[in-house]
């Protein structure tokens, strides 16, 4: 079926008559010849004078090109019958400790010591780009929580923008309440049987608003899933450092290990690479859900072809109005090049 995407281009068609009587003419730079006998003349000849062609043969040329503008701007298109698109998959929020402690160089990436959130990156990321079929979002807390990128499919932006945050970055705090009912407001309207949130965190709730618990409250109301992941080291593992010495005792597993409970989701510790890798392999085994089926109408765009007619008249244009003038500079050109 033929379509215009945008008809109400279609509006700007008196746009140049209506400019043409509202401003002012532009003077011609040219001196007019009266003639005191021009009425003998049109009484020899039978006829009346003119100085110029008709109007409309002096404008039919212009219209055209602009109704062709027009018709390409409108975006002319042959649209396809609706296809049905059937989705399956799960809204997976991924909730991303980005607080102070998160800097510390206590866990171990191919035999270097690398930060908390380094390794993050470099897992997560890889589960990330490997949920085909699944909306993937982002959302960084640390005082403050927000949303880094909503629920999409294009997995690998998300996963650009994981790699791109920062530590401190949402403060230096840690509001696990604040994370998980931003969570709630971008899941609440997604099906109730796909709503998942992995909360990655090395740390108490020291920040917010929001209570944990109350937040887990919430969630198991609305249906969402949490899996939440304590992330670091055991302290008699990590290096000692006046900096590192105590950050693991931070972690509240108990706080941790109550909300996934409450809302039906795990607790997992990650104290290495491959904790965390075996992780993300976990949560690679939830079944997926069948989601509502959507449409889709296959559309072939139609617009190069009135631009292209619209560009070959305008070259047209140019070189008939260029020509005359071109054979009368040609002898002058000629003339002066004569010894």
């Amino acid at each position: 079926m033929f379509e215009f995407a945008w008809p109400w281009v279609f509006l700007l068609a008196p746009l140049p008559w209506l400019l043409r009587r509202l401003l002012p003419p532009a003077p011609s730079g040219e001196a007019a010849l009266r003639v005191s006998f021009l009425a003998e003349l049109e009484g020899l000849a039978g006829q009346r004078a003119r100085s110029q062609l008709p109007g409309w043969r002096r404008q039919l040329r212009f219209v055209v090109l602009w109704l062709l503008l027009l018709l390409a701007a409108a975006r002319p298109q042959w649209v396809g019958e609706p296809l049905p698109a059937p989705t399956s998959g799960r809204d997976l929020l991924l909730a991303v400790d980005v607080s102070g402690s998160m800097d510390y160089a206590d866990m171990r990436w191919e035999g270097e010591e690398v930060s908390r959130l380094t390794l993050v990156k470099r897992l997560l990321g890889d589960f990330v780009e490997g949920r085909q079929g699944d909306r993937v979002g982002l959302i960084l807390f640390g005082s403050q929580a927000y949303l880094q990128a909503p629920l999409t499919f294009d997995r690998r932006t998300v996963r650009t923008w994981l790699d791109e945050a920062v530590v401190g970055i949402a403060g230096k705090n840690t509001a696990i309440g604040d994370a998980i009912g931003l969570a709630l407001k971008r899941l609440r309207l997604r099906p109730a049987q796909s709503r998942v949130l992995v909360l990655v965190t090395d740390g108490a709730n020291t920040g917010g608003e929001l209570e944990p618990m109350t937040a887990a409250r919430l969630a198991a109301e609305e249906g969402v899933r949490i899996y939440t992941i304590g992330i670091g080291a055991d302290p008699r593992q990590a290096p000692f450092s006046s900096l590192t010495f105590g950050a693991g005792l931070d972690l509240d597993e108990p706080t941790l290990r109550a909300i996934a409970e409450r809302t039906g989701g795990e607790y997992f510790r990650a104290r290495d690479r491959d904790e965390l890798r075996a992780i993300g392999a976990t949560l690679d085994r939830l079944e997926p859900v069948e989601q509502a089926p959507t449409q889709a109408r296959p559309a072939v765009p139609l617009y190069p072809w009135p631009l292209a007619a619209a560009l070959l008249l305008s070259l047209i244009l140019t070189v008939h109005g260029a020509w005359p003038r071109l054979l009368l500079e040609l002898p002058q050109r000629r003339f002066r090049r004569r010894p």
